[in-house]
Order: structure tokens, then sequence, then C-alpha cells
């Protein structure tokens, strides 16, 4: 039987509320048990980023738990069904996770405007293709494009025994009115 190990990171700003502070639990997903281990790790609030699971263990703080949807029983609501009025004209593709320029200037769009500070604004390409493309587990791409083409947002995806689970999100900052967060 195989050891996993778990680890507790430092305390580091918190990407997304202003003076907190976040701190991780994180193991590593790999060799032979690694898609049936981030399985487990999903089902208890887990996330995944390369070939890393993590799940926040902030102090005094739960803002940014882990969300299962469970289709069968969502509806959706007021302003859900306007967001997805308002995008209704975006084509929607499946595609394999590799990392292209084009996705990678959108990317560091959103980063600038939305985390400016966070590592993740900081990284080359090479850094967006190994969070595209490094993954132990099936991953997926859909890319949203409006009607001239151009691509306005992409949500990362792992396949898991039971759904989708969502790894990373990102969109043209500019359009925040038609809330492309939401609607992905």
């Amino acid at each position: 039987m195989e050891t996993q190990f778990f680890f507790s990171t430092a305390p580091v700003p918190c990407p997304y509320l202003p003076g907190r502070f976040e701190r991780r639990l994180v193991t590593e997903l790999i060799g032979g048990r690694a898609v049936t281990l981030h399985e487990r790790l999903l089902q208890a609030g887990y996330r995944r980023s390369h070939q890393v699971a993590y799940t926040p263990v902030c102090n005094d703080c739960d803002a940014c738990k882990a969300v299962r949807v469970i289709i069968p029983d969502f509806a959706l609501s007021r302003s859900q069904r306007r967001v997805w009025k308002r995008n209704s004209h975006l084509s929607v593709k499946i595609i394999e996770p590799m990392a292209t320029e084009e996705q990678f200037s959108l990317f560091l769009r959103y980063q600038h405007a939305r985390h400016d500070t966070s590592d993740m604004a900081k990284m080359d390409f090479s850094d967006y293709q190994g969070l595209i493309e490094d993954s132990p587990v099936e991953t997926l791409l859909v890319e949203y494009r409006n009607l001239s083409g151009e691509l306005v947002a992409i949500c990362l995806a792992d396949r898991v025994q039971n759904g989708l689970s969502a790894v990373y999100n990102f969109f043209n900052p500019d359009m925040k009115k038609d809330s492309l967060g939401t609607y992905m």
C-alpha cells in the first residue's frame, strides 16, 4: 500500500478577499492511484491544479468552499436565466486540452484585470501550457466564442465518474456585464 502525504502551505495573501490570507492542504496526484485519489478527494471538497489536489484551510473563513451542482435538482434562478439569455449567441465547443497563444492572450488579460498581483498573472506561455495540459486525469477545454468567432471565455474541466469538475475559468474582462463566469 502506498503512503499518501499531505502538506499545509504557508499563508499567502488571498486572491479573492482583500486583507485576508489563504492556506491550503495539498497532495500530489501521481502514480497508478492518481485517478482514484482525485475522485475521492473531489468528494471531500478538494480541487485540482496541475498534478496537485488542494483544499483551502483558512482560519475563520470558508468563503471559497467547493460547490456541487446536482443536475436533476438544479433550476435556474431568474438572474441565471437572464445571464443564459444574454449569452445565448455564444458558440460552445469542447476541445482537447491543448494550450494556444489565443487562449494564453485571453488568460493574461483576465489575470491582469482580476488578479494582477497573483502568481498566475506572472505566468508565461510554458506555465499556462502546464495548467492546461499537465493533468493526471481526463481533462477537457470548453471554448466560448462570439458571433465574429472571437474567443471570449474558457473553462478547463476534468471528467470525473459522476460528472465534470471545473478546474479554472477565465473570460474577456471587458465583458464583465455579461456575467460570463456565472454563464460558464
